[in-house]
């Protein structure tokens, strides 16, 4: 009885693809993860993070380099909006800025409250986070006079540190008057809307003339005594509701304005 002869086994000279196509795939989600840390709209970081996991899980690179590319709005060599929310190659800071380019406000928020400390101290503003948006409230008396538009010249120093902020990120800017309930009538004034929006109104002009901020980037509102922060019943509470608002506004924000739904 003959006995078969084994056949040699041939060697697989391409199982180190294996092993480089693991490398890349780490190496791919190892740049991801880095980016994801540095960029500065948390939200978009976050489905970058979300979509790589997803098709690292599936075995699908290729899909997680398209989900990547989709998100930031363009691929890293093209000229595309998704470039456009930093300066650099991509293109420079757009005046007008969509949802979808805004900055993270919270840092703003820091470096103005370190900036206008002593301000804030002394009560002639506040600097607050709310759902719209970083609103730096100025009281009445820290920018005009009772009754008028004319902004103060010893108010100038603290609108232009806000203005250096308004600067560094593309995000639109709200410019509010509020007045209290008190009824005002001058001859130039023949109520408080025309104040609170007279009022609005020369903060944009200042902000475009004196500190270099882009007329498209800025809106103004006049409310009178329809958004009081406190009763005006009382002194304390009307002095409260005198002021003037700045607004940076986020993506919720800027939905609430006209042609932004």
């Amino acid at each position: 009885m003959h006995r078969r002869k084994k056949h040699p086994e041939h060697e697989n000279h391409d199982r180190w693809l294996v092993s480089y196509a693991d490398f890349i795939t780490l190496l791919f989600a190892f740049f991801v993860v880095m980016f994801a840390s540095s960029h500065a709209d948390k939200g978009k970081a976050q489905q970058v993070s979300d979509s790589v996991k997803r098709a690292l899980e599936e075995g699908r690179v290729g899909h997680a380099t398209a989900a990547l590319a989709a998100i930031l709005g363009g691929a890293a060599d093209q000229r595309g909006p998704g470039n456009a929310a930093r300066k650099g190659p991509g293109g420079a800071i757009p005046e007008g800025a969509k949802p979808g380019q805004l900055a993270e406000l919270f840092p703003s928020m820091k470096v103005l409250s370190d900036e206008l400390k002593s301000e804030i101290e002394a009560g002639r503003i506040d600097v607050r986070m709310e759902a719209r948006g970083l609103v730096v409230s100025f009281k009445q008396a820290a920018l005009f006079p009772s009754g008028e538009d004319g902004i103060a010249a010893a108010a100038y120093e603290s609108l232009e540190k806000v203005a250096r902020a308004i600067q560094r990120v593309p995000n639109p800017v709200r410019l509010e008057g509020h007045t209290d309930s008190v009824p005002i009538h001058t001859g130039r004034f023949r109520n408080n809307w025309e104040l609170s929006a007279a009022r609005a109104i020369a903060l944009l002009e200042l902000m475009a003339t004196r500190f270099g901020v882009g007329r498209a980037r800025m809106s103004i509102g006049g409310y009178a005594d329809s958004a009081p922060l406190a009763s005006n019943d009382t002194e304390e509470g009307r002095s409260r509701n005198r002021r003037a608002d700045i607004i940076l506004l986020n993506e919720r924000g800027v939905l609430a304005e006209p042609g932004k739904r």
